[in-house]
């Protein structure tokens, strides 16, 4: 049986988890976030955040760094207006309302597009990463950690039946690596640099993909 998820399951849910989401994910991802801002910052430059949620990663981005930061629930980014006037960070330049899928940024507008376990929560996820892929600039990185689901054995059966209870806590149990793979097989300029465990209990993945250069134009035809 399939699940599928709403952008309105999306926005209830994540607007239920803002005033909480810190104290329950705070510490249990943090190596994670830590490990995906490293990344990003060994290429810097304009960093487009999707899913920056209450904005718990921003304060670890260097000046280097000039942060986008989007997010579907508005409850969500109050969390995270309220930090970045807070703590003064002032390498974030917008935090803004808006959908992975559906991006409002020019193509090959930044030199980086973070992730953070978004790809298995939105309702298209092939559609986000098309998006993501888009307005990154050749050349760039895209940096994912997300939840990779088994392919087989007692986690895998798990993870199907918890499925209608992670549907209704706003994402899904089941993803599977082979899902990525095809999306950069069928991607013209994505290829994969990495995919390696991070914690918590390496059922997550820092994933890093590369956006090919473009190839030199062709010169022009000859007049006959």
């Amino acid at each position: 049986m399939a699940f599928d998820l709403s952008h309105n399951t999306v926005i209830k849910t994540y607007g239920r988890w803002a005033p909480i989401y810190d104290l329950v994910f705070g510490p249990v991802f943090e190596r994670a976030r830590r490990t995906a801002v490293r990344a990003s910052e060994q290429i810097g430059g304009r960093v487009l955040e999707v899913g920056v949620g209450t904005g718990i990663s921003l304060p670890y981005y260097s000046s280097r760094c000039r942060i986008v930061g989007i997010d579907i629930s508005e409850s969500m980014l109050e969390v995270a207006r309220q930090r970045t006037a807070e703590r003064r960070l002032s390498h974030v330049e917008r935090l803004m309302v808006m959908d992975a899928e559906d991006l409002k940024f020019e193509d090959s507008s930044f030199d980086v597009v973070v992730a953070q376990y978004v790809v298995n929560t939105v309702p298209h996820p092939e559609i986000a990463l098309d998006e993501f892929l888009r307005v990154l600039r050749p050349g760039g990185e895209l940096v994912i950690v997300n939840r990779i689901g088994a392919e087989d054995g007692y986690r895998r059966v798990f993870e199907h039946l918890f499925q209608p209870v992670a549907q209704r806590l706003g994402w899904r149990s089941e993803f599977p690596w082979e899902r990525f793979e095809r999306w950069a097989e069928r991607s013209s300029s994505a290829y994969l640099i990495e995919r390696r465990p991070v914690p918590p209990l390496g059922h997550f993945s820092l994933i890093r993909f590369g956006k090919k250069p473009e190839t030199a134009e062709r010169e022009p035809r000859q007049a006959a």
